[in-house]
């Protein structure tokens, strides 16, 4: 991967974030858990960020690590308020994040026009779909950020569902129930190849649903080269039912991403 330490200037950021994440430890260790959980979040997809931006304009993958690097701010403040990952239990966690980046003052080494682009790639990471109209640069930074973003979550979900109980951080699961089936209504959502509401959920297994149907968010092919590589489909398969309509669905989802790469 891209080397981190050849981004200097980013090196004041990267101490702020290190002691933003420091100002909310907590001695109670299921909070602890969470917020540790949320700094290597932000790692990984630093890390995944500037593989994706790699091999273009040194600006792209500078701004790609400073909108990684700053994404998930919000979720500090939001799991030490309320106790969930969930939005709409609580914030939006995103608009909350960019809203501290304004406030803080943190992007001003940035000249204003890439200060800009990085507060909407922050703003609308979590937004369902990209919105039309943006600036190409402004677009392709959240496309890059929402790429990383979906590759660590994928592996944050992953280790929850094969981690014992006590030791899940307790927000991951977002509270659905642990429930042996899957709804038939999403079921048919990813077959059709759309991305899964988050309205639509009714327990753990849907959750799983609607994280394989990001697939079809994807952006960039060095993003589905990783999650090839990284065995994204597979070790998601292993925590669902076993059942003809789950395999079906996962055997479309393989030929999709298969397409994908050789298309």
């Amino acid at each position: 991967m891209p080397d981190a330490a050849s981004l200097p200037e980013l090196a004041p950021l990267r101490a702020w974030f290190a002691s933003y994440c420091d100002s909310f430890r907590s001695p109670d260790a299921d909070l602890q858990r969470n917020f540790d959980l949320k700094q290597l979040h932000t790692h990984n997809v630093c890390e995944a960020a500037l593989l994706i931006a790699k091999g273009g304009d040194p600006r792209r993958l500078l701004l790609a690590e400073v909108a990684a690097l700053c994404h998930d701010l919000g979720r500090f403040p939001q799991f030490r308020d309320f106790r969930t990952f969930k939005d709409s239990a609580s914030l939006n966690h995103a608009h909350l994040s960019a809203r501290i980046l304004k406030q803080t003052g943190l992007l001003s080494f940035l000249p204003e026009e890439e200060r800009d682009c990085v507060l909407v790639a922050v703003r609308l990471h979590n937004a369902f779909e990209v919105p039309r109209g943006l600036a190409p640069g402004t677009e392709d930074l959240l496309r890059v950020v929402r790429d990383a973003d979906k590759l660590d979550i994928w592996r944050v979900f992953i280790d929850y569902f094969h981690a014992p109980q006590d030791e899940r951080a307790s927000g991951a699961g977002l509270g659905f129930p642990d429930l042996p089936v899957c709804s038939p209504e999403v079921l048919e959502a990813v077959r059709a190849g759309r991305m899964v509401q988050l309205s639509t959920m009714k327990s753990l297994n849907d959750f799983k649903l609607l994280q394989l149907s990001w697939l079809y968010d994807i952006n960039f092919p060095s993003t589905l080269r990783l999650i090839r590589e990284r065995g994204v489909l597979e070790r998601l398969a292993a925590t669902l039912p076993r059942d003809e309509a789950v395999l079906d669905v996962l055997a479309r989802m393989r030929d999709y991403l298969e397409r994908r790469l050789d298309g």
